[in-house]
Protein backbone atom coordinates (compact mmCIF):
# COMPACT_ATOMS: atom_id res chain seq x y z
CA UNK A 1 0.00 0.00 0.00
CA UNK A 2 1.31 3.43 -0.99
CA UNK A 3 0.96 6.04 1.78
CA UNK A 4 1.50 9.78 1.65
CA UNK A 5 1.75 12.05 4.67
CA UNK A 6 0.10 15.47 4.56
CA UNK A 7 0.42 18.35 7.05
CA UNK A 8 -2.27 20.93 7.71
CA UNK A 9 -2.31 24.16 9.70
CA UNK A 10 -5.40 25.91 11.01
CA UNK A 11 -5.91 29.22 12.81
CA UNK A 12 -9.01 30.73 14.37
CA UNK A 13 -9.57 34.00 16.21
CA UNK A 14 -12.67 35.36 17.94
CA UNK A 15 -13.48 38.61 19.72
CA UNK A 16 -14.82 38.48 23.28
CA UNK A 17 -18.26 39.78 24.19
CA UNK A 18 -20.41 39.60 27.31
CA UNK A 19 -21.17 36.13 28.53
CA UNK A 20 -20.07 33.60 31.08
CA UNK A 21 -18.41 30.70 29.26
CA UNK A 22 -16.05 29.64 26.50
CA UNK A 23 -16.27 26.48 24.44
CA UNK A 24 -12.75 25.15 23.86
CA UNK A 25 -12.04 21.76 22.38
CA UNK A 26 -15.63 20.72 22.98
CA UNK A 27 -15.42 21.57 26.68
CA UNK A 28 -17.41 24.33 28.38
CA UNK A 29 -15.14 26.54 30.51
CA UNK A 30 -16.46 29.18 32.93
CA UNK A 31 -15.16 32.62 31.94
CA UNK A 32 -16.09 36.28 32.45
CA UNK A 33 -16.98 36.52 28.72
CA UNK A 34 -17.87 34.50 25.65
CA UNK A 35 -17.01 35.02 21.97
CA UNK A 36 -18.81 36.65 19.06
CA UNK A 37 -19.50 33.87 16.60
CA UNK A 38 -22.09 32.41 14.25
CA UNK A 39 -21.72 28.97 15.85
CA UNK A 40 -20.63 28.21 19.42
CA UNK A 41 -17.29 29.93 18.64
CA UNK A 42 -15.00 27.06 19.68
CA UNK A 43 -11.70 28.39 18.32
CA UNK A 44 -9.93 25.10 19.01
CA UNK A 45 -12.36 23.03 16.95
CA UNK A 46 -12.50 25.68 14.20
CA UNK A 47 -8.70 25.68 13.90
CA UNK A 48 -8.78 21.87 13.93
CA UNK A 49 -11.28 21.77 11.05
CA UNK A 50 -9.15 24.16 9.00
CA UNK A 51 -6.00 22.11 9.69
CA UNK A 52 -7.70 18.87 8.65
CA UNK A 53 -9.31 20.39 5.56
CA UNK A 54 -6.06 22.12 4.59
CA UNK A 55 -4.00 18.94 4.89
CA UNK A 56 -6.40 17.23 2.48
CA UNK A 57 -6.56 20.30 0.18
CA UNK A 58 -10.35 20.46 0.70
CA UNK A 59 -10.77 24.17 1.33
CA UNK A 60 -11.60 25.76 4.67
CA UNK A 61 -14.26 25.81 7.35
CA UNK A 62 -15.99 28.83 5.81
CA UNK A 63 -16.50 26.99 2.52
CA UNK A 64 -18.02 23.94 4.20
CA UNK A 65 -19.97 25.68 6.99
CA UNK A 66 -20.57 29.29 5.86
CA UNK A 67 -21.73 31.83 8.43
CA UNK A 68 -24.32 32.98 5.88
CA UNK A 69 -26.11 29.63 6.23
CA UNK A 70 -28.74 29.65 8.99
CA UNK A 71 -28.30 25.89 9.38
CA UNK A 72 -25.01 26.52 11.20
CA UNK A 73 -26.32 29.31 13.48
CA UNK A 74 -25.41 28.48 17.11
CA UNK A 75 -24.28 25.03 15.97
CA UNK A 76 -21.96 23.07 18.23
CA UNK A 77 -18.55 23.01 16.58
CA UNK A 78 -18.35 19.27 17.23
CA UNK A 79 -20.74 18.90 14.28
CA UNK A 80 -18.17 20.57 12.04
CA UNK A 81 -15.44 18.20 13.22
CA UNK A 82 -17.65 15.14 12.76
CA UNK A 83 -18.49 16.17 9.19
CA UNK A 84 -14.85 16.93 8.33
CA UNK A 85 -13.68 13.61 9.79
CA UNK A 86 -16.35 11.76 7.76
CA UNK A 87 -15.23 13.61 4.61
CA UNK A 88 -11.61 12.63 5.25
CA UNK A 89 -12.60 9.02 5.83
CA UNK A 90 -14.47 8.93 2.49
CA UNK A 91 -11.30 10.14 0.79
CA UNK A 92 -9.12 7.52 2.52
CA UNK A 93 -7.31 9.87 4.90
CA UNK A 94 -6.38 8.78 8.40
CA UNK A 95 -5.57 11.37 11.08
CA UNK A 96 -2.19 10.59 12.64
CA UNK A 97 -1.94 13.33 15.26
CA UNK A 98 -3.22 16.75 16.28
CA UNK A 99 -1.34 19.55 18.07
CA UNK A 100 -3.22 22.63 19.31
CA UNK A 101 -1.94 25.88 20.84
CA UNK A 102 -4.38 28.28 22.51
CA UNK A 103 -3.51 31.96 23.06
CA UNK A 104 -5.49 33.27 26.02
CA UNK A 105 -4.71 35.45 29.05
CA UNK A 106 -7.47 34.00 31.21
CA UNK A 107 -9.06 31.84 32.35
CA UNK A 108 -6.28 29.30 32.79
CA UNK A 109 -7.10 26.16 30.87
CA UNK A 110 -4.74 23.70 32.57
CA UNK A 111 -7.62 22.09 34.52
CA UNK A 112 -9.48 21.46 31.22
CA UNK A 113 -6.68 20.25 28.94
CA UNK A 114 -7.18 16.54 29.55
CA UNK A 115 -10.94 16.80 28.95
CA UNK A 116 -10.25 18.67 25.68
CA UNK A 117 -7.78 15.99 24.60
CA UNK A 118 -10.32 13.28 25.34
CA UNK A 119 -13.14 15.06 23.47
CA UNK A 120 -11.01 15.74 20.39
CA UNK A 121 -9.61 12.19 20.40
CA UNK A 122 -13.15 10.78 20.49
CA UNK A 123 -14.35 13.08 17.68
CA UNK A 124 -11.38 12.15 15.50
CA UNK A 125 -11.27 8.42 16.37
CA UNK A 126 -7.79 8.74 17.87
CA UNK A 127 -5.97 7.72 20.99
CA UNK A 128 -5.65 10.54 23.53
CA UNK A 129 -1.89 10.18 23.10
CA UNK A 130 -2.27 11.48 19.53
CA UNK A 131 -3.79 14.80 20.69
CA UNK A 132 -1.80 17.62 22.27
CA UNK A 133 -3.27 20.77 23.83
CA UNK A 134 -1.02 23.63 24.89
CA UNK A 135 -1.79 27.15 26.05
CA UNK A 136 0.12 30.37 26.41
CA UNK A 137 -0.56 33.99 27.16
CA UNK A 138 0.69 36.86 25.03
CA UNK A 139 2.33 38.57 28.01
CA UNK A 140 -0.33 41.33 27.90
CA UNK A 141 0.63 42.27 24.33
CA UNK A 142 -1.89 42.70 21.50
CA UNK A 143 -5.58 41.81 21.42
CA UNK A 144 -5.04 38.62 23.43
CA UNK A 145 -3.02 40.49 26.05
CA UNK A 146 -5.68 43.18 26.33
CA UNK A 147 -8.27 40.40 26.81
CA UNK A 148 -10.17 41.39 23.70
CA UNK A 149 -10.14 37.93 22.16
CA UNK A 150 -8.73 34.46 21.83
CA UNK A 151 -6.77 32.60 19.16
CA UNK A 152 -6.03 28.96 18.49
CA UNK A 153 -3.53 27.32 16.16
CA UNK A 154 -3.65 23.70 15.10
CA UNK A 155 -1.28 21.45 13.19
CA UNK A 156 -2.27 17.98 12.08
CA UNK A 157 -0.76 15.10 10.17
CA UNK A 158 -2.83 12.99 7.81
CA UNK A 159 -1.92 9.74 6.18
CA UNK A 160 -3.36 9.23 2.72
CA UNK A 161 -4.02 5.54 2.18
CA UNK A 162 -4.39 4.22 -1.33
Amino acid sequence: MDETMRIGVGVDIHRFCSGDRLMLGGVEIPAPYTVQAHSDGDVVLHALCDALLGAAALGDIGEHFPDTDAAWRNAPSERFVEEVVALLHKRSYRIVNIDVSILLESPKIAPYKQAMRQRIAAMCHLSVDAVSIKATTSEQIGFVGRREGIAAYCVCLLEEQS
